[in-house]
């Protein structure tokens, strides 16, 4: 069944909280909900799940036109974290144009019933995808990763065992941290010059930041300001908001399926243009009060 959901007021597409953002559930088959001409359903129903069905970890897979690595995929990430965590696979198709959204579905019939998926109507960008999949999360700590099997999911233990277990409560990050790229020649070097520069102005002190596998509180992501390509400045805007953030050595494959859907006009340069968006966003940030409530 096809549920689609409206938040918000403003203009679809847009991704983040009250951007009028609509999405396409996949889910089991329900009752209730109107129906358009196009069968569509028009049903604003949420559903809250009910503390003891709630995952330890929600992984957010933001994926578009990912076909041939949906599968293999989710089965590494099943493998990763089977028996270790209770875990959720929630994967945001944004917009894709080939059977991504099949393959997902197909996956959760291979007998990984954790897998849910979410459908943007329009494509509306990886920050927006992995927003999503955020906001409807059912777990307190969030891990992502791209969809194109180039990150790992065998990291996820080392990177959630050290934010779960981490003695500071100030950590709410960890960052993956490609110490050998498997990337083209165009992608290493617009990151490494992108990388730089945004080291120079933000002083967010990270090496990897475009990293795709990372691990965080889904909290203090959810109180975050919401931008194009923020999924970019995930370090810098949790120390914005007074937490640490570490970084730790991942593994990096070369793509075997598929092709990249980057290049330099719309990795390097819009980069560093979102740089001076996001100094000035830090600037601008309200000093942090502490509140007693007298009784």
């Amino acid at each position: 069944m096809c549920e689609t959901v409206f938040q918000g007021g403003g203009r679809p597409g847009r991704g983040g909280p009250g951007t009028g953002e609509r999405l396409y559930y996949r889910t089991a088959p329900a009752g209730g909900g109107r129906t358009n001409h196009n069968g569509r359903a028009h049903s604003t129903v949420t559903t809250h799940p009910s503390p003891a069905s709630m995952p330890d970890v929600s992984v957010v897979i933001p994926v578009c036109n990912e076909e041939e690595n949906v599968l293999p995929l989710a089965r590494e990430i099943h493998a990763a974290l089977a028996g270790k965590y209770s875990f959720e696979q929630i994967f945001v198709d944004d917009g894709s144009t080939d059977k991504t959204g099949e393959m997902v579905l197909a996956a959760r019939a291979q007998g990984m019933s954790e897998i849910r998926l979410l459908q943007h109507v329009v494509r509306s960008g990886q920050s927006a995808a992995v927003a999503t999949g955020v906001r409807h999360a059912r777990g307190r700590w969030i891990a992502t990763l791209d969809g194109d099997g180039q990150n790992d999911p065998a990291d996820f233990p080392w990177l959630l065992d050290a934010l779960m277990q981490s003695a500071s409560p100030r950590l709410k990050l960890v960052m993956g941290n490609r110490t050998t790229r498997r990337d083209t020649w165009l992608r290493r070097v617009s990151s490494r010059v992108a990388n730089g520069v945004r080291a120079w102005i933000l002083k967010d002190g990270t090496p990897d930041t475009g990293c795709g596998i990372k691990v965080f509180d889904r909290d203090v992501f959810m109180h975050m300001p919401r931008f194009r390509n923020m999924h970019r400045f995930m370090p810098a805007l949790f120390q914005r908001e007074g937490y640490e953030v570490i970084s730790l050595p991942v593994n990096h494959r070369e793509r075997m399926r598929g092709t990249s859907k980057y290049g330099l006009n719309n990795r390097l340069w819009v980069g560093i243009v979102d740089l001076w968006g996001m100094s000035w966003l830090i600037r601008r940030a309200s000093p942090r009060v502490a509140i007693r409530e007298e009784r």
